[in-house]
């Protein structure tokens, strides 16, 4: 489950699920609240003023994540970026496309995209479905492993 939009989390939760994937276990992340913006193309969203408002403070895309701590109003996404890709730190746009090229799964969380007024067509298309908490579940009831990031 991704359930943070900060990138250091994001970027453990895909660390986590391409390692899985690479050693051949079936691999579904459940992206939900703000872990959505990790898997939104990065268009406004949002119907109503309140969906408006949250699009503009935080419109989502993986380029657009922040640190959880350090942010530095923008300055610490862009830091991070320079030290990770300094030190040779594979990008969180390449861990995405590592998950979808071991088939990861990709599922959005409907109550969270109606809440936040997020539309499917503002998600990459590689999400496989946008379901409710109870279909990812039955999905994971089975898995020797399940972690909430």
């Amino acid at each position: 489950i991704v359930f943070s939009g900060d990138m250091d989390k994001v970027m453990a939760a895909f660390i986590v699920a391409t390692t899985a994937a690479a050693m051949g276990m079936e691999t579904t992340m459940f992206f939900t609240f703000w872990g959505l913006k990790a898997i939104q193309k990065g268009t406004p969203t949002g119907e109503g003023l309140f969906g408006k408002m949250l699009s503009m403070m935080n419109r989502g895309g993986i380029d657009r994540l922040g640190p959880s701590r350090l942010n530095f109003g923008g300055m610490g996404r862009w830091m991070f970026k320079k030290m990770m890709k300094d030190k040779g730190v594979t990008s969180l746009p390449e861990l995405r496309e590592m998950a979808i090229d071991l088939d990861v799964k990709f599922l959005a969380c409907l109550m969270s995209m109606d809440v936040m007024e997020i539309d499917q067509a503002d998600l990459i298309d590689e999400v496989e479905d946008v379901v409710g908490a109870a279909t990812y579940i039955a999905d994971a009831q089975d898995a020797q492993i399940n972690l909430f990031i």
